[in-house]
């Protein structure tokens, strides 16, 4: 019988896997394999959270395969060359990826591997390369490329179903616990307590969500100590769950449950992950360089150690900011509306970089995604696609106020601010007693933010 190589990357499920039905409809033997390929993942080669979450997500998969998961580290095209010899495969079957690195290295790998190669969709709604203007460019504005460039095509495809019986076949390789993902030091095990890391973790947490955080959706995402948020990122990131599978359990749910306003936002926020994807296709300098070229020529700080190391830790003084930088550091995670305010302070009031909140947050997050990454720095800095302006500076305190009027997410992930009423937990500078044992803040953010606007003058009179 002919034997055929199913390649998982980001796609580390058996429920809708186009590649693994296609080579189990193929009658074939399955050869299922994954490969840590950091060489020629280069500067993007995953950080240490998300090498975390690798590792157990690899043993949920080889689990669900029955101990079938061959595992090699290396040059992918080397590896797969090898292992064609070695097996007498016929054929190799994965899903796409959309990273530059990885579509250059694919590209190359068909080009020399010399048998028949299928690929298919698996980890995006909609094709980079299909949703482009009338003019056949592609979009730079989110709006028009959800509502007119994807909602006007055929609807997402329905998932896959997983597949009865796989014929698998096993070979000698290397294990798991030999790619040493996990650190020397175990700071990851209370981060990994906070989650159910596999296929089947994914698909409780969709379940989890869509029966106790989806009605209200709309506004409740906002808000960090609610339940409004799917929670979904690292497992769509790694693909243990796909987002047709996200997409369409939503929509049956809210179909039952009539709760279609806040069905158009969670499908929003998806096509959000797709409008990262398609801009880090058609502009691959995404992740290292302004997508607006003038601010190629802002005037940021020079590096400060002591200030990027303070906002890492989650203390600058600012309450909401560093339960945010708190959650981050415990979890691998951190609320969206919060990201957001803490990338601001630091490209904003500390006119820092936006590449250093880049870096950390690749290290940090367990859904480091390049694209999301990349396209969510340059939305906060104002230099991306679609960009917020830069003269729109979030003040940490009243996105506290706002955002958590009781002050429990503060609470929670900085508890020397326990004991502070509501007011002053937002801004303990302004306590009657400042807490003895929480820092200072590092800058005024009114002198801050006026700083911030002038440096955006330069640009626009060098323009």
């Amino acid at each position: 019988m002919s034997l055929a190589i199913v390649w998982f990357r980001q796609d580390l499920r058996l429920h809708d896997n186009p590649a693994l039905c296609a080579a189990m409809e193929s009658g074939m033997k399955v050869l299922p394999i994954y490969i840590l390929d950091d060489g020629n993942a280069g500067a993007w080669k995953m950080g240490g959270a998300s090498r975390v979450w690798l590792h157990h997500s690899l043993h949920a998969l080889n689990e669900s395969l029955e101990g079938a998961l061959a595992i090699f580290t290396g040059d992918a095209e080397t590896i797969l060359l090898k292992l064609v010899q070695d097996t007498g495969a016929s054929v190799i079957f994965w899903n796409r990826c959309y990273e530059p690195w990885r579509i250059a290295r694919d590209k190359k790998i068909k080009s020399s591997i010399g048998l028949h190669v299928a690929t298919f969709q698996a980890s995006l709604l909609w094709e980079p390369w299909k949703i482009l203007k009338a003019d056949q460019t592609p979009y730079k504005v989110f709006t028009p490329f959800y509502r007119k460039g994807c909602l006007l095509r055929d609807e997402p495809r329905a998932p896959l179903d997983r597949p009865k019986k796989i014929n698998l076949t096993r070979i000698t390789s290397q294990s798991i616990n030999d790619l040493d993902l996990l650190p020397n030091i175990r700071w990851d095990k209370n981060m990994v307590a906070h989650w159910q890391i596999g296929e089947q973790g994914a698909r409780q947490r969709l379940g989890d969500f869509l029966e106790d955080g989806f009605a209200g959706y709309k506004e409740g995402r906002n808000y960090p100590q609610r339940n409004n948020v799917s929670r979904l990122s690292p497992h769509l990131h790694f693909g243990e769950i796909s987002p047709h599978e996200a997409w369409h359990t939503a929509k049956r749910y809210a179909l039952a449950h009539r709760k279609e306003q806040d069905l158009d936002n969670f499908h929003s926020e998806l096509a959000w992950r797709e409008f990262s994807h398609h801009l880090l296709y058609h502009f691959p300098h995404l992740p290292e360089k302004p997508f607006q070229e003038k601010f190629a020529d802002f005037p940021w700080r020079e590096y400060d150690g002591e200030s990027l190391n303070r906002w890492r830790k989650g203390l600058t003084g600012f309450p909401i900011v560093d339960a945010g930088m708190r959650e981050l550091w415990a979890t691998g995670y951190m609320h969206n509306r919060v990201r957001m305010i803490a990338a601001s302070f630091l490209v904003k009031d500390l006119l820092l970089p936006w590449q250093y909140g880049e870096e950390w947050f690749w290290d940090c997050l367990f859904d480091a995604d390049l694209a999301n990454n990349a396209a969510g720095w340059q939305w906060v800095a104002g230099c991306g696609a679609d960009a917020a302006p830069y003269f729109r500076i979030f003040n940490p305190v009243t996105q506290g106020e706002k955002f958590d009027p009781t002050g429990a997410y503060i609470r929670r992930w900085v508890p020397e601010l326990a004991h502070l009423d509501n007011a002053d937990v937002h801004a303990p500078w302004n306590a009657v007693t400042p807490p003895a044992h929480y820092p200072h803040r590092m800058v005024d953010h009114a002198a801050a933010r006026q700083a911030a606007l002038e440096a955006l003058k330069k640009i626009k009179n060098s323009a």
